[in-house]
C-alpha cells in the first residue's frame, strides 16, 4: 500500500471511530497525518503502567484490558475496552506517563496517533484541542467510575471473605 493509500485507509478509519464522530474535515487530516494502523496479536503487552505515554490507541477491532498493578497480586483488570473507544489519555498531561498497563484479550486492529505530534497540532489548533478535551472529558470520567466500581467490587470482595 503507497503512503497516500495509508493515509486515506487511516482517515476512513478516524472517520469511521466513535471517537472522532463529529470533528470536521480538517481536523480529521490533522489527527490522519499523526496517526499508523497497527495490528496487535492475542496477549500482546500495549504498555505498562509508569512507561512514556508516547500514544493514543483508537480500537478498530478486539479487545483491550485496562489494569492496574498491585504489588504481590495478579494485575486487576479494571475495564475491557472494545472496537469504537480510544486507550490513553496520559500523553496529554505531563509527566506524560501512562496512569495504567494495557494487554490485547485478543487479536486487535487499532490505530496508533503519536502524542508528540498530536499534542504540537492541538497547540496549533485550539479549535482542536477543546474538541478533542470535551471528548476524553467524557473518556476520563468513565474511567474513574469504572476504577470505582472496580475497587467496590475487589474490597467488598475481601470484607466478605474476611479479608
Amino acid at each position: 500500500m503507497s503512503a497516500r493509500d495509508e493515509t486515506a485507509n487511516v482517515r476512513a478509519r478516524l472517520e469511521a471511530h466513535a471517537f472522532f464522530t463529529a470533528l470536521s474535515p480538517s481536523h480529521l487530516d490533522v489527527i490522519a497525518a499523526c496517526a499508523r494502523a497497527r495490528s496487535v496479536r492475542e496477549g500482546m503487552v500495549l504498555f505498562h503502567e509508569g512507561d512514556d505515554a508516547t500514544a493514543l490507541y483508537a480500537i478498530d477491532g478486539g479487545s483491550v484490558a485496562v489494569q492496574v498493578h498491585i504489588p504481590h497480586r495478579r494485575p486487576i483488570t479494571l475495564e475491557t475496552l472494545g472496537p469504537g473507544e480510544i486507550l490513553g489519555w496520559s500523553w496529554l498531561f505531563p509527566p506524560y506517563r501512562t496512569r495504567f498497563g494495557a494487554v490485547a484479550l485478543t487479536a486487535v486492529e487499532l490505530l496508533v496517533i503519536d502524542a508528540r505530534t498530536l499534542r504540537a497540532r492541538l497547540d496549533e489548533d485550539a479549535a482542536l484541542g477543546y474538541a478533542l478535551l470535551q471528548r476524553f472529558s467524557r473518556v476520563i470520567a468513565e474511567r474513574l467510575e469504572a476504577t470505582r466500581l472496580q475497587l467496590l467490587d475487589v474490597y467488598g470482595n475481601q470484607r466478605a471473605a474476611g479479608g
